[in-house]
């Protein structure tokens, strides 16, 4: 593990022992000098003098050799004494290491608002937080794998180590300022419990669940799900399509490629386009001229979606559309109207 603590704990360790190893080594050979022990003597007579065990010198001792071992005495209760002191503090605090990390992380997540929770970091978790990477949005991860939490760990992901199911977890990974919640554990019933539970802490989250069963669909809808997805529906359908229409899907597929520097299609909301105090057509907007961009999609105040808009539509308040271009083009939309991915 890299954590601070550990490496802190470790260097101490370390120091200890050296300054231990120094002291021995000072030991025989002050005894061997001073007293002109044999080696296993002088070795003896170290080890009882630091460790102060009581047992009897091998051989009198002159006065030299008694100043010595008064020194070698004093020096090895500091010593000794330093080392015991860190290794039972690292003994001690091993076990709280986790509520340690835990703590550090909460606090980062207390700053976050308007980020992503992610419930269960399974196969379609772990793609979720991908996706979420690539367009750089915010994202807290709820698990109670303990071999999970240490990769994420290690992957320095944001995260609360517990139960989505129980409402003070949610609570720990911001909910009440999150604006999306993402369950995707693998039971349909702990999706079921924490789409409800999400529900009635903050009514205006948008929560997508993952189904596992089509007969799931319609009781986590009601449960208060935006939307639900059935993988296994999807996975199903996108093999069929690549057999009917295998161009196509491929075409599709390369529009949703995200990566560094690499996103071909973005939602825009019309108040970052213009002053919406005088309402615009797409037409009067002409993205396409100035950035390159092509408007293929259009989503009115009231949620509805209108595929390949007319050019006299208007952009009110509350709208959105959705633009098709280049990296490159995406890139200069961005930077023409200044439009930041939310953080």
């Amino acid at each position: 593990m890299n954590n601070p603590l550990i490496r802190l704990f470790r260097s101490k360790i370390y120091t200890a022992i050296v300054m231990l190893v120094i002291l021995i080594c000072v030991g025989i050979i002050g005894y061997r000098t001073i007293s002109g022990l044999s080696w296993i003597n002088a070795v003896y007579m170290t080890v009882i003098t630091i460790t102060t065990v009581g047992f009897g010198e091998v051989q009198p001792l002159g006065v030299p050799a008694k100043i010595f071992t008064i020194f070698l005495i004093l020096a090895s209760v500091v010593i000794v004494g330093y080392a015991i002191s860190i290794i039972t503090e690292y003994i001690l605090s091993k076990n709280n290491f986790e509520d340690i990390k835990q703590r550090k992380m909460q606090k980062e997540i207390e700053t976050m608002s308007n980020h992503i929770i992610i419930c269960g970091f399974g196969r379609n978790g772990k793609q979720a937080s991908k996706k979420l990477q690539d367009y750089g949005k915010p994202f807290v991860i709820i698990e109670r794998d303990k071999d999970i939490i240490e990769r994420l760990q290690e992957e320095g992901l944001p995260y609360v180590f517990g139960d989505a199911n129980e409402d003070e977890t949610l609570v720990q990974a911001g909910i009440e300022r999150a604006s999306t919640l993402i369950t995707a554990l693998p039971s349909d019933a702990d999706n079921l419990f924490v789409v409800l539970s999400a529900r009635q802490i903050k009514k205006e989250l948008c929560i997508i669940s993952r189904a596992s069963q089509e007969t799931s669909y319609n009781k986590l809808k009601l449960a208060g799900a935006n939307n639900v997805i059935l993988p296994d529906k999807i996975g199903g359908d996108h093999m069929a399509s690549l057999v009917v229409i295998p161009d196509l899907v491929e075409f599709i597929d390369n529009l949703g490629i995200v990566g560094e520097r690499n996103i071909n299609i973005e939602e825009i909301k019309a108040e970052q386009l213009y002053d919406i105090a005088n309402i615009k057509t797409i037409r009067e907007l002409d993205l396409r001229k100035k950035t390159g961009c092509t408007v293929i999609g259009f989503k009115d105040e009231k949620g509805e979606y209108i595929v390949n808009p007319e050019a006299d539509t208007r952009l009110v308040p509350g709208s959105k559309i959705i633009v098709l271009g280049r990296p490159e083009q995406i890139e200069r939309l961005n930077s023409k109207y200044n439009i930041e991915q939310e953080a």
